[in-house]
């Protein structure tokens, strides 16, 4: 397995529709912002992590991350926060080759998810890794090339592609699966009523 650092970013730019509105991220589970959770699980795994979030930086500050906001207009969905992550990375890791994106509302990501994604795309010689749970594909929780913001800025600008599954299909891309119990690592804090079954697994998943 290469040795180059593997960069994280964290995708906090979405609208929040189901959830009124606001900032997923910071609602609280455990005592402590979804995001919190994130990074504390994320950053041991990363050599560097950089934030997705459009708007005011400033209410991000305490987690002492770098925030990136969308540069393709009009909210053009969680592509356009992984192009702003990797641009980042590339302007400020010139080392890493591979980043790995995570929604900023999946508070029990494996801890294992860089060295497995990582893995499996080194094995089965792909483009990108996608991690997998219970037959279900999460495409936004993935292993990217740097180098692949080039041609990923031309789908977004020129083509008006927005849609992940139809820009991963493109490319060489291995599936990487983790049980889902006794929960799923990949579980999303999408409305409210999902901040009652957060608690209940952060009471049993291991910190």
């Amino acid at each position: 397995m290469s040795d180059a650092p593997i960069c994280g970013i964290i995708l906090a730019g979405g609208l929040a529709r189901r959830m009124g509105g606001g900032d997923k991220p910071l609602r609280e589970i455990a005592g402590k912002p979804i995001l919190a959770h994130v990074i504390k699980r994320l950053q041991p795994q990363c050599a560097r992590l950089v934030l997705n979030a459009n708007g005011d930086p400033a209410r991000f500050a305490p987690f002492g991350l770098p925030v990136v906001a969308d540069d393709v207009p009009d909210f053009a969905g969680p592509l356009a926060g992984i192009l702003a992550g990797l641009d980042w990375i590339a302007a400020n890791a010139p080392g890493a080759e591979y980043a790995v994106s995570v929604a900023g509302d999946t508070p029990f990501i494996p801890r294992d998810l860089v060295t497995r994604l990582h893995a499996a795309r080194m094995n089965e010689t792909s483009d990108i890794a996608v991690a997998t749970s219970g037959g279900r594909t999460h495409p936004v929780i993935a292993l990217w090339p740097v180098a692949l913001r080039v041609a990923l800025r031309r789908v977004l600008t020129e083509e008006g592609e927005h849609k992940m599954t139809r820009v991963t299909a493109r490319y060489r891309m291995v599936e990487v699966s983790w049980p889902n119990e006794p929960f799923d690592p990949f579980f999303n804090v999408n409305e409210a009523t999902d901040l009652e079954a957060a608690e209940s697994i952060a009471a049993i998943a291991v910190r």
